[in-house]
């Protein structure tokens, strides 16, 4: 049975990975996180951004209470979607969390300093994958308390 986090809700989790394996990987973990949320997925970082601005296909998309983000995608890197998420006053207060390969010294002050919330390595090992997102889920979804939405300015949703 899924309990209902922090948000007394079910949560909205947006993962912006290009590489479909990982996907695949995510969702199955995701499978096993006892907490209610709904997984949504974009397929590179372009993607991303029309998902989190609710254009086109994505015009009722339902804003996301944590972005996990892989850096390395095509047409729009994460890098680049992260300083946009961050600069985007109706966006900035979602948590975004890295989530890639690159361990990088470069990639990670590059993220921080684009203000990311957490930066994570994914695992090799599928068992250490699940630990990862259970951790996340558990954190994220169920012990902090997220900030209310803006809707476009300074006042919440």
């Amino acid at each position: 049975m899924s309990e209902v986090g922090s948000l007394g809700r079910s949560a909205d989790i947006l993962l912006s990975e290009d590489n479909p394996d990982d996907v695949n990987l995510n969702r199955l973990a995701f499978q096993q996180v006892d907490i209610a949320h709904q997984l949504h997925f974009a397929r590179d970082g372009q993607e991303a951004m029309v998902f989190l601005r609710r254009e086109g296909k994505f015009a009722s998309a339902p804003r996301p209470d944590l972005i996990l983000l892989d850096l390395n995608m095509p047409s729009k890197d994460g890098r680049t979607v992260l300083k946009e998420i961050k600069q985007d006053a109706s966006l900035q207060r979602i948590p975004v969390i890295i989530l890639t390969t690159s361990d990088s010294a470069t990639d990670r002050i590059l993220a921080y300093r684009h203000n990311a919330n957490a930066y994570l390595v994914k695992p090799m090992d599928i068992d250490e994958l699940y630990e990862m997102v259970q951790s996340i889920a558990h954190f994220w979804l169920k012990q902090v308390r997220h900030a209310p939405h803006a809707s476009g300015g300074a006042s919440a949703k």
